[in-house]
């Protein structure tokens, strides 16, 4: 329940007063660890880390000042995959900031890095694919580049990125 009212809070309040950033510059949002956010093992419960992405990369949209214009147009985002590599726990009440960045494309899907960081720790590191989709259609690569004014060359991606691309093409070869 606390991330409606964190996602009611983001809409209403924060993206009016946030950061305008570039298409490939990274966007910074704070949260505080809550009791409810957390497990019987005393720290952030795995399930809530996708919930916590999903609202940063929301920001991260409106820093980059497309979000109102993508709801508008009824894109929504959609993740196809995601991978986590937990790090060191966030324990309660501990303040932590969510980093998301693009880090490139390809001709079908968009990548982002997301950092979990507090202080100098690093907490965990997710790698997210995904898409926009229109009306039960996949919005295109190079139409959702024009909407944003995006002419600068395609920014090569990270090595880890072009291996996890490798890795889930192979689990979906193997399964067809």
């Amino acid at each position: 329940m606390n991330l409606y009212f964190r996602l009611i809070w983001l809409l209403l309040w924060r993206v009016r007063h946030c950061n305008a950033i570039g298409f490939l510059d990274t966007s910074r949002i704070s949260y505080r660890a809550l009791p409810f956010d957390c497990d019987i093992n005393l720290h952030v419960t795995n399930s809530r880390y996708p919930a916590f992405l999903d609202l940063a990369r929301t920001y991260m949209m409106a820093e980059m000042g497309f979000l109102k214009k993508f709801i508008k147009m009824k894109w929504m985002p959609i993740v196809n995959a995601a991978e986590f590599t937990y790090i060191r726990d966030i324990k309660p009440f501990v303040k932590f900031d969510i980093e998301t960045k693009l880090v490139g494309w390809d001709e079908k899907y968009f990548y982002i890095e997301q950092k979990f960081v507090s202080g100098d720790t690093l907490h965990c590191i997710v790698h997210v694919r995904g898409v926009f989709v229109c009306r039960g259609k996949q919005v295109p690569i190079a139409t959702m580049l024009k909407e944003v004014n995006f002419d600068d060359p395609v920014p090569e991606l990270p090595p880890e990125v072009v291996k996890w691309k490798e890795f889930l093409q192979l689990k979906k070869e193997r399964n067809i």
